[in-house]
């Protein structure tokens, strides 16, 4: 494997070690504007990437109608790519296993895994010459976001001298024990053999030619292959577009019921009946209310829990709204309760905490990594009963003092603005890109 240091050597050999901006290459295949989750970090970053390096993005053709409507121009801008001959069978593939369940996500993860490699070919078949000609300084891949995808680009790429920058990635987060049930539930059977990716071709000579890998959270880096450590940064994928989420106003006089929410798809991982339950002690007593803003197949079972608890005046399951009348909604809130146990990224917390909302979250994976002490409240991993003892022991002491929220949410917001705007994060990126091109010595460190 190469040593950092020839990669820094070499791009300053190439011309790219100036105080100029960097010519960026930035493979997306998931990235567009109209969409969430995968594609909407994809098209964030890529766009955010635009205010401190010359950007030309490539995505897949599915993402091409909404980019237009976005207003970036063909050929300058982006590249949409058309792999749907091996992108729509895997697809379908994939939906009949799921059998329309909405579940079984590590299948899906799989079966496109194995589908990219031919996005990649076809994005060197357009592409190869213009690196191998020294158009750009460098080739970052943004999505996939999974570990599991290999770039046969990455070799390519290295060969012809170009640094080659890999991630965020992120994903893998183990099952707890004390949750085999949801396991279960969700379907997630081959979840049991996802170690399985480490033998995949190419993923070694992936790693090796490779310049930078950077890991969304800590348990993934704690995946990545030993002889990438010198070259592993910490980069939490998730970010905050400051125009869809200003600072927040006022949340009013604390007085009367705390308003509080959950956010997310209602399926047994994401814990939206333990936030039933947490709660419905106080608000039986009126000094709580809860609105569910997400839907899925739990919904029948969350209402027939809020029955049973006596608490059905106090919860509102709203099924999906526009994301306008949700952030209107979660705006208002002072407190968000979402005790997913496997949640990767946690891109809830952070638009929560962007507007001014306190997250609860369980103290696991990328949650657990974003709040700390003063943005917001942790409980441990444990068994179900004690998730649920415990988020309720917060609750108690917040309905005691509802006035110390204001300051969490303060240093919430705070931490966004410092951390997870894109046009922070595009910062950071820059300070990457200038790492690997020999600019700065130091590697970045964000943690």
């Amino acid at each position: 494997m190469r040593p950092i240091s020839e990669w820094r050597s070499e791009a300053r050999a190439r011309g790219s070690g100036g105080a100029s901006r960097p010519r960026v290459l930035v493979i997306a295949e998931a990235a567009n504007p109209e969409w969430v989750s995968v594609p909407l970090v994809g098209w964030s970053l890529a766009q955010a990437l635009r205010e401190v390096a010359d950007v030309h993005l490539v995505t897949q053709i599915r993402n091409r109608a909404a980019i237009l409507r976005a207003g970036l121009i063909e050929g300058r801008d982006f590249t949409a790519v058309d792999s749907e001959a091996v992108a729509r069978r895997a697809h379908r593939v994939a939906e009949t296993l799921r059998m329309g369940s909405g579940r079984g996500w590590t299948m899906v993860t799989a079966l496109q895994s194995l589908a990219y490699p031919w996005f990649e070919r076809l994005v060197w078949k357009q592409f190869g010459n213009a690196i191998e000609n020294g158009e750009y300084d460098l080739v970052h891949r943004v999505t996939p976001l999974t570990p599991t995808a290999v770039s046969p680009m990455a070799r390519r790429v290295a060969r012809a001298g170009v640094p080659f920058v890999l991630g965020p990635l992120n994903g893998g987060v183990p099952w707890p024990a004390e949750f085999r049930d949801a396991r279960k539930r969700e379907r997630e059977w081959l979840s049991y053999l996802r170690s399985a990716y480490r033998a995949m071709p190419g993923r070694r000579a992936m790693y090796n030619a490779t310049a930078a890998v950077l890991a969304g959270s800590r348990h993934t880096a704690s995946e990545l292959p030993k002889h990438v450590s010198d070259r592993v940064i910490w980069f939490p994928e998730n970010g905050i577009n400051p125009e869809r989420f200003p600072p927040p106003g006022p949340k009013g006089i604390a007085t009367g019921p705390i308003p509080t929410i959950f956010i997310g798809r209602l399926v047994p991982y994401k814990g939206p009946d333990m936030a039933i339950e947490a709660a419905a002690p106080f608000i039986r007593d009126g000094r709580i209310t809860l609105d569910i803003l997400g839907d899925g197949p739990m919904r029948e079972d969350l209402q027939a829990i809020a029955e049973r608890e006596g608490v059905g005046d106090g919860v509102r399951i709203h099924g999906m709204v526009p994301h306008e009348e949700l952030h209107r909604m979660a705006a208002r809130a002072r407190l968000m309760i979402f005790p997913s146990i496997r949640e990767f990224g946690g891109g809830v917390v952070l638009e929560a905490m962007a507007m001014g909302v306190v997250p609860l979250v369980v103290d696991y994976a990328g949650p657990g990594e974003l709040v700390d002490a003063q943005t917001g409240f942790k409980v441990p991993m444990g068994r179900r009963s004690e998730i649920v003892k415990n988020i309720r022991t917060h609750l108690s002491a917040v309905v005691a003092d509802p006035s110390a929220l204001d300051e969490i949410a303060r240093a919430g917001r705070a931490r966004i603005e410092e951390r997870y705007t894109w046009p922070e994060k595009a910062r950071h990126m820059r300070e990457v890109y200038d790492w690997v091109l020999g600019r700065r010595d130091d590697r970045p460190s964000f943690e």
